[in-house]
């Protein structure tokens, strides 16, 4: 993409070149403009106020340079008419494109209408179906709207067969060939086995039992979807989705009752865990990631790391300077372990220093899931091998 742009920039048919990317993946564009751009450039991270972003897009600009801007997805239909002014006539990329795969989303609409304003558009992303071939249309009224059409219902009554409760379900899908077809008349697809020589993957279960309290919180969730803590405190789940999240709060020993309070109810994954890292971090060298789904999680094991001694940081959603975080990591000695919220850091970054992942708890995103383990098993992965653990409680969800 770095090289698309400095093409473009070389032979005067652009000006401006907007990325746009989840947040967790902004700083990362920075460091790769500054690692392989063999041209004039200069990136802005927007960053700030609607207001104030706006104003950093307006200037001042370097004479001469390409002008870079990295933007979020959250803010694209927010600050869009700025937007607009800036890429017109440039060049706009879509890092993690499946981040604009639902139609009726906000900051699809409006990747929609901005990549009509550029004159180049430049989609990215390993995993461009997450849940079923209906993801493309959104991504490709983005790209070429020429493709697949500008209605989503005669997409959908193209390639999908409806059913159920007043015809309105998806119960299958058709002309699937033709669908790829068209994908790849503008696409271009590698494996990771093509392209790179990556080391094997070798994956654990731990199994863990869950401790008296825990078990019977779980249970009690589960048989009606209730549990009493205490004389006060209650926990109980609506529907079916909350009772999910709620049994799988439970297996990794905290819960959110009905009035927002966080309460621990076992430490017995949190201290599997800690017996996992005292045998992988007797290699000197290692360093290890653990993925978690819930931010108590992080808590936890961030606080059990300090009191064990073991160098440790965390990245979810408040932490700030990530690009930083990645580069210690990455080029220090310490931190040796980085505890990351799956939804926040398992995209865009590097983290191949470490060769281990330990999943304390994941998502219900096969996406997510496998976005988080490409974080160590790519490029510069110089390990002989590369190890997931997942932590797994017994009988549970």
């Amino acid at each position: 993409a770095v090289a698309v742009a400095g093409c473009l920039f070389l032979d005067g048919r652009i000006q401006t070149c907007l990325v746009v990317a989840p947040k967790s993946v902004l700083p990362v564009w920075e460091r790769e403009f500054r690692t392989f751009a063999a041209f004039p450039y200069q990136v802005k991270v927007l960053e700030g106020s609607v207001a104030e972003r706006e104003q950093q897009l307006v200037g001042p600009w370097t004479e001469g340079a390409l002008r870079v801007a990295v933007v979020n997805y959250e803010a694209t239909w927010r600050m869009e008419e700025a937007l607009a002014r800036f890429v017109k006539g440039g060049l706009i990329i879509a890092d993690e494109s499946h981040r604009i795969k639902t139609p009726r989303a906000q900051q699809s609409k409006a990747m929609g209408r901005l990549g009509q304003v550029a004159a180049y558009r430049l989609m990215l992303t390993g995993t461009p179906v997450t849940q079923n071939p209906l993801d493309l249309w959104s991504q490709y009224r983005f790209l070429d709207p020429s493709i697949f059409g500008r209605s989503f219902y005669a997409f959908r009554n193209r390639y999908a067969i409806m059913g159920g409760y007043n015809n309105y379900q998806v119960v299958g899908y058709r002309n699937l060939d033709e669908l790829v077809e068209k994908a790849h008349r503008i696409a271009f697809r590698i494996t990771r086995a093509e392209c790179l020589d990556l080391p094997p993957e070798i994956v654990q279960h731990v199994p863990v039992s869950l401790g008296r309290k825990g078990s019977t919180v779980y249970w009690e969730i589960e048989e009606a979807a209730i549990a009493r803590l205490s004389s006060d405190a209650t926990v109980s789940a609506t529907n079916i989705l909350t009772e999910l999240l709620r049994l799988q709060q439970v297996a990794g020993g905290w819960v959110t009752t009905d009035d927002g309070r966080t309460v621990q109810v076992g430490t017995e994954k949190l201290d599997a865990l800690m017996d996992l890292l005292e045998d992988l971090l007797s290699h000197q060298a290692r360093k290890v990631i653990v993925f978690c789904r819930f931010v108590p999680e992080i808590w936890a094991i961030l606080a059990a790391c300090e009191k064990a001694g073991i160098a440790a940081e965390g990245l979810y959603g408040e932490t700030k300077d990530r690009g930083e975080l990645v580069r210690r990591f990455q080029e220090e000695a310490e931190p040796r372990v980085m505890v990351i919220q799956i939804q926040t850091g398992g995209l865009g970054i590097t983290l191949h220093r470490a060769d281990t992942a330990i999943f304390y708890s994941t998502g219900w995103s096969l996406a997510d899931y496998e976005q988080a383990k490409a974080r160590i098993q790519r490029v510069g992965q110089t390990a002989e091998k590369v190890q997931y653990f997942h932590l797994l409680a017994r009988g549970t969800v």
